[in-house]
């Protein structure tokens, strides 16, 4: 497959295989009439329905919690369903690197919750406080109490700013300091501080933390874009680029990460394994590292800060958490990895980025994980067999320029599993490029709605 460069340099005018630019288009708007862009397909089996009288709490209104009160609000006719969380805005998290290289405006990733609420299902405006899982019952932020008998925990994760010594969220757009995942407004702030060190040059640096994370592919796509602005402002000659890795490898994913360094190696970024940020200091634009061999400073004039991430503090309290193993010390709710249910709670379930599996913190996981939950839910109440299995699907758009992208796909055993098979996981394509700004945006809506 020839890898296209921007406005078509390199490729075929038939685009990145023999298949045509019009024909994977007109593949494409199939396949997103369906509902199977690639937060890609998830399990086609039709679930049964429960007329049980039952309780549903769910706990968040993210991606993976309404995308559980579309598909259980259908699957349980008789049940009652509410939904706690105070924000009343919904962030489209997939589009925050967008806005953070200058593609799209902050205002694109904002919605409304109750845009995507079924109307069957009862919404608290308020975040949860405590999780008695003893006593089955949920405390919302003001004080009230709701009793469960199956509980959906989708509270996201906690960013953990404070965790980097010196480093605080207000700092995000000034002193060159940018971080994406804060929010639609520090993704904006992002590509403020990003247009800065395009127009000055000087030392970038990228990374990620030690902990699990949601969308682990953000941190080289934002690195790569960077590469792209600057050199799209003919000012790269100014700057160095350095990808300061958590561990000895730059994607979980052998050969992607094989082509990832590829892509540095051509593109002159430097990278530096077992380099995770522990402390900032924004006045003197140092940034300190802890690695094998003890703390390392450097100068930096651009930096994107991604910081650690965890449970948040109402789930790491409630005794749901893993008690040992590699997802214990940040709190991730102990599920299985296959059925999304409680090791030991059977009437809790977990899904999206607070669930602790090993792999799956993206919008694409959830597009898999919340079906196999709400199955099995069903499953469970009528006393059945659990048989519904997710097997640790995530995607990740991995984009490379503004205008090209890889669509990488893979499941917990680090398998590629592409959806479409005019797309090579491992070259950059217009294609995928068309899926990350176009096209995904519309399926995750889909999602939310439970549709797709």
């Amino acid at each position: 497959m020839t890898t296209n460069r921007r406005n078509g340099e390199g490729g075929s005018a038939a685009g990145p295989s023999s298949i045509s630019r019009r024909g994977a288009l007109k593949a494409l708007a199939g396949a997103a009439a369906i509902g199977a862009l690639p937060l890609a397909g998830s399990p086609a089996r039709a679930a049964r329905i429960s007329s049980r009288r039952v309780d549903v709490v769910i706990a968040g209104a993210g991606a993976a919690g309404l995308t559980a009160a579309a598909r259980l609000s259908a699957l349980l006719p008789n049940g009652t369903i509410t939904i706690l969380d105070a924000r009343e805005a919904h962030w489209f998290q997939p589009g925050f690197t967008l806005v953070g290289s200058g593609v799209w405006a902050p205002g694109r990733t904002i919605d409304r919750n109750a845009r995507f609420l079924p109307e069957r299902v009862s919404w608290i405006k308020a975040d949860v406080a405590e999780i008695d899982p003893e006593a089955r019952r949920v405390v919302a932020t003001t004080g009230e109490a709701v009793s469960y008998d199956v509980l959906v925990v989708a509270t996201g994760l906690e960013l953990a700013y404070d965790a980097i010594d010196g480093m605080s969220r207000d700092l995000i757009g000034r002193d060159g300091i940018a971080s994406i995942y804060a929010g639609p407004e520090a993704a904006g702030a992002s590509w403020v501080a990003m247009q800065a060190f395009v127009e000055t040059g000087g030392e970038g640096h990228f990374g990620r933390p030690a902990t699990e994370m949601k969308c682990a592919g953000a941190p080289l796509k934002y690195t790569l874009l960077t590469d792209d602005r600057l050199r799209g402002a003919g000012t790269r000659g100014r700057a160095n680029l350095t990808y300061f890795a958590h561990n000895q490898g730059l994607f979980a994913v052998p050969p992607v990460a094989a082509k990832v360094a590829e892509i540095f190696a051509g593109r002159d970024v430097t990278w530096r394994p077992e380099h995770v940020l522990a402390a900032i200091e924004p006045g003197r634009k140092r940034a300190t590292y802890r690695t094998p061999d003890g703390m390392v400073e450097a100068g930096y004039d651009f930096i994107h800060v991604v910081p650690p991430m965890r449970a948040p503090r109402p789930v790491r309290e409630s005794g749901l958490s893993w008690q040992e193993g590699p997802l214990a010390a940040d709190g991730w709710v102990e599920v299985h990895k296959h059925t999304m249910q409680h090791t030991r709670w059977p009437n809790v379930f977990a899904i999206g980025d607070v669930a602790g599996v090993p792999k799956g913190k993206t919008a694409a996981s959830v597009k898999w994980q919340t079906p196999v939950a709400c199955e099995n839910i069903v499953s469970w109440l009528e006393e059945r067999e659990l048989t519904a299995s997710y097997n640790g699907y995530t995607s990740c758009p991995l984009v490379t320029r503004v205008g090209t992208a890889m669509l990488v796909e893979f499941d917990y055993d680090n398998n590629l599993t592409p959806s479409f098979p005019f797309i090579d996981p491992l070259e950059e394509s217009w294609v995928a490029w068309v899926i990350e700004e176009k096209a995904l945006m519309p399926t995750y809506h889909a999602m939310l709605r439970g549709l797709a």
